[in-house]
């Protein structure tokens, strides 16, 4: 295998498939992923130090584990992971709206994505969200083309949204064209999620929109975390940037699930 350098495509690259061997095994030795990847284990040490500064990884002895099932990173740090597949992820959800509709979308990395996506495109539509970052992208759409109605509730700051009873209940107030929700993680039983309060926000949305739809990037494929969100069957389609593969393909499948793969 050629050598890397430590250039930063490289470098992502690398990031990527340490987090890939995690999702196989919980554990790995820095000197095993330096002869895979062909580098020196300083090298790798200090991907892993990174990742491990970013939440995405525990640093341990000679090595990284995965997070606990109860822990993610702040959305500051996620926001800085998978960037380039979270934007084709939410370019290509952003291009489903249509004029006119109406829209629910949660507070996250991958939905952020698409809330500047969506504000890029500048057509008419109406958008709820408990995420201050995408209420602020998508207020500033050509034209004040989109309508934004920010929900209520407690704002999180290491969120970036709002939170709590008072938001659930906003949301039954209204229906919906369409619900773009994220999550930490997607197994055959469902999307899950860390915060057990942005899971009752996402459900809400869910429960108020035709088309329900999930969007995470390929590293959350078999990651289950605290909550789950809903059963597969709750859901339209699913918005990722890799084709599932194995059982979570069987039951996406099975439950009747769109796939649309975001485009390099």
């Amino acid at each position: 295998m050629p050598r890397l350098n430590d250039g930063a495509p490289d470098k992502t690259r690398r990031h990527q498939r340490i987090l890939a061997a995690l999702a196989t095994d919980p554990t790995v030795r820095i000197s095993a992923l330096a002869a895979q990847f062909g580098v020196s284990a300083e090298t790798v040490r200090r991907d892993v130090e990174e990742l491990s500064r970013l939440g995405a990884v525990r640093r341990t002895y000679g090595g990284a584990s995965v997070v606990a099932a109860g822990q993610q990173p702040e959305l500051s740090s996620r926001e800085r992971m998978a960037v380039a597949e979270r934007a084709r992820i939410g370019a290509a959800a952003a291009a489903m709206v249509q004029p006119g509709d109406v829209v629910m979308l949660d507070a996250g990395s991958t939905t952020g994505h698409m809330a500047r996506a969506l504000a890029m495109r500048g057509i008419r539509a109406t958008v709820l969200t408990n995420s201050l970052p995408a209420a602020q992208a998508l207020s500033a759409a050509p034209g004040g083309a989109i309508r934004v109605i920010l929900c209520p509730g407690d704002v999180s700051a290491a969120e970036q949204g709002v939170y709590g009873p008072e938001t659930a209940a906003f949301l039954e107030r209204f229906h919906a064209d369409l619900a773009f929700v994220g999550a930490s993680g997607l197994t055959p039983e469902g999307p899950c999620d860390v915060e057990t309060r942005a899971v009752w926000v996402k459900r809400a949305m869910l429960a108020r929109a035709g088309r329900r739809l999930l969007l995470v990037d390929h590293e959350k494929f078999g990651r289950a975390v605290l909550e789950r969100v809903c059963p597969l069957e709750d859901l339209t389609g699913l918005v990722t940037d890799s084709a599932p593969t194995g059982r979570l393909a069987e039951v996406l499948a099975r439950a009747g699930v769109d796939l649309t793969l975001a485009q390099g």
